[in-house]
């Protein structure tokens, strides 16, 4: 499918959030799957993974996840510069803050004509754990997590009985976890963490683990696995042909 391209600012309790769209030309409708970016925000390989998803048939939204912190049409860096700002900002930013985000962006879907009624969530790193933290909304019926980072930390800023691995019951969708087996950043031991909490669960989820390091669907350096990625994508894509076209 062709892709049509366009922006859409839109008013959040904790400012204007830039949120990008990729969707099949035409006029058809189309489930949607909010798509949630690095800590780098809506970079090339970003965009270029959006797309890939958009060409199959879904309208994706990217939102400027830290949208409170950076001037309108922030990209970082894959750089030190870069990192030390999205890890910054990922340390100053209220986990609540993400739901106040994800409510803006299902009142707008609701609004659209090319929304077809159906609702999912994706993300690469911090992109997904703020899918999983998506997946706490009602809406959200099926939520692919990319080595969804701090589900097993305190990192990012949360009050009591707020951090996402306390609210597993309010999952009503199904979740696919796919994790990168030599990254440093979610070892085996969180790994192991949130795959026992969430087994604790009634949810319906599916668990991949694959010889990748941390960020090996990014089609930039010298960590992009192309193989896998490819593998990465047909999974998520199996999965919202089964949750997203009831």
């Amino acid at each position: 499918m062709n892709i049509q391209s366009n922006i859409a600012d839109l008013n959040t309790p904790t400012g204007v959030m830039r949120t990008y769209i990729h969707r099949p030309t035409g006029n058809g409708k189309y489930p949607t799957v909010l798509f949630y970016s690095e800590i780098f925000q809506q970079t090339g390989p970003i965009e270029r993974a959006a797309k890939i998803i958009a060409s199959h048939g879904y309208a994706v939204l990217v939102p400027e996840v830290f949208h409170e912190l950076n001037p309108i049409g922030t990209v970082l860096g894959y750089d030190d510069a870069g990192r030390d700002k999205g890890n910054a900002d990922k340390s100053a930013k209220d986990v609540e803050g993400y739901d106040t985000d994800n409510a803006a962006m299902i009142a707008f879907v609701k609004q659209q004509a090319w929304y077809n009624g159906n609702i999912g969530a994706m993300g690469f790193c911090i992109g997904g754990h703020l899918a999983f933290r998506a997946a706490l909304q009602p809406e959200i019926k099926g939520t692919a997590c990319f080595y969804a980072t701090d589900l097993h930390t305190q990192v990012i800023p949360n009050k009591p009985g707020q951090h996402s691995m306390e609210r597993l019951s309010d999952i009503t969708g199904e979740l696919l976890m796919i994790w990168g087996k030599q990254d440093p950043h979610i070892p085996a031991a969180g790994r192991a963490d949130v795959y026992k909490k969430l087994g604790d669960t009634n949810i319906t989820f599916t668990w991949h683990e694959f010889n990748a390091q941390h960020a090996f669907m990014r089609d930039e350096g010298e960590r992009y696995d192309p193989q896998t990625a490819m593998i990465g994508y047909q999974l998520a894509l199996n999965l919202f042909s089964r949750t997203l076209h009831q």
